[in-house]
């Protein structure tokens, strides 16, 4: 292909990866053999934006097509090789030059065996020594009959959401539906990534084998990369753009558990983001935020809430109602009890995630004097003032 890639989809040197594959889909749609029935022109057009978006989609194939152009997207092309190429090439750029058959001589001291690196070429042109032309592109292996190999099925990702919760409803549990958007499996290809009456495969004629002699991996009966041996090929999917993937809005059911806190993480398999050509989709992750509650703290799986008592009730003792979020109990108060004396409620907290026991519900005494006390709460409140046998600020020692 004469064209380079970014030429082809019109797009810059430093695109994106959304704006190659907006540019992509634009013209996927225009050129579309479908759009343009028996127009060879439209058809070859086609054919070059899909090559192009195969290599320019991909951040690695990008990474190694910018260096080293359209061979990094053929067939048998050696990354490893590519490298020791490239050292080779900075070697000899850096030092004026390296003599074949590796060694030192001239060179950076790069240590490689360019007889290995160049395979059967220096054989054919006479043995490995100096001055033996060579193409890269033999290097780097040609393919055969010039066909994209597309990409395998790719799994989708997974999806991170959040939902946020009562403080009651995380710990009785909830069920909540919900909506979100994700990359969805396309309904016109259903997820294929294809369309339309598959034909004889142009780069193995229909053998789903490729054949091809010469260069350094001559290779004779593989696969074919094209139609990944079928023989048969379609065109992809101009609703899609070939990924057989596209946005949806989903709703969906979502059970919660009770016990669940800021930060928890529900799984629900198989409902993420569809994968490309047919992959499996990835999971969804439903990640929880539970909004504070203005009388009781959570701390692990034990709840912790301040519990009023009147002075008469601290003094002489009583028994009281007291709510929790598994319904309401009656609590005894010991005679004499004082402001922070703490009292533990056994399994009357939060379930737990781990499967262990309910959590402990632990009640803080604070006793509550009147406001605004009448006449006679004064009065009674001096002849309690008289009660006092010692100074209850004696032991505050500095």
């Amino acid at each position: 292909m004469a064209d380079d890639y970014y030429q082809i989809l019109g797009v810059s040197r430093t695109a994106s990866a959304d704006e190659v594959k907006k540019a992509f889909r634009k013209l996927a749609r225009q050129y579309h053999p479908d759009v343009n029935p028996g127009n060879k022109a439209a058809e070859e057009k086609f054919k070059q934006l899909n090559q192009a978006f195969e290599v320019l989609s991909d951040e690695k194939k990008r990474k190694l097509y910018d260096e080293f152009g359209e061979e990094a997207s053929k067939i048998g092309f050696d990354e490893k090789k590519a490298a020791q190429y490239r050292a080779y090439r900075n070697a000899r750029s850096a030092g004026g030059g390296m003599p074949f058959g590796g060694g030192g001589g001239g060179g950076a001291g790069v240590d490689f065996d360019l007889g290995d690196l160049f395979g059967d070429i220096f054989n054919r042109a006479g043995g490995a020594g100096g001055g033996a032309g060579f193409d890269v592109g033999e290097i780097f292996g040609r393919a055969a009959g010039g066909g994209r190999a597309p990409s395998a099925a790719t799994p989708g990702e997974d999806i991170t959401a959040t939902l946020t919760l009562s403080f009651s409803e995380a710990l009785t549990g909830i069920e909540r539906n919900i909506s979100l958007q994700r990359p969805g499996r396309c309904q016109r290809c259903q997820g294929s990534g294809e369309v339309g009456t598959p034909t004889t495969c142009g780069t193995c004629g229909g053998t789903g084998k490729v054949r091809r002699s010469g260069g350094i991996l001559g290779m004779a009966g593989g696969t074919c990369p094209t139609c990944r041996g079928t023989g048969r090929t379609a065109p992809p999917c101009s609703s899609c753009g070939g990924d057989g993937v596209m946005d949806e809005t989903a709703r969906l059911t979502v059970k919660l558990p009770a016990g669940v806190q800021t930060g928890s993480k529900v799984r629900l398999s198989g409902q993420g983001a569809s994968g490309a050509r047919g992959g499996p989709s990835g999971d969804l992750y439903i990640e929880t935020i539970v909004s504070e509650h203005p009388l009781v703290r959570r701390e692990g799986d034990d709840l912790y809430m301040d519990l009023p008592v009147t002075v008469t009730e601290a003094m002489l003792g009583a028994e009281v109602r007291v709510p929790t979020f598994q319904g309401e109990v009656t609590v005894k108060v010991p005679p004499g009890s004082q402001s922070g004396r703490r009292m533990r409620l056994k399994g009357r907290g939060a379930p737990s995630l781990k499967g262990g026991p309910v959590g402990d519900l632990y009640l803080t005494l604070q006793v509550k004097v009147p406001e605004h006390p009448s006449a006679e709460a004064r009065q009674a409140a001096e002849a309690l003032a008289r009660a006092y046998q010692t100074d209850v600020r004696g032991s505050l020692l500095l």
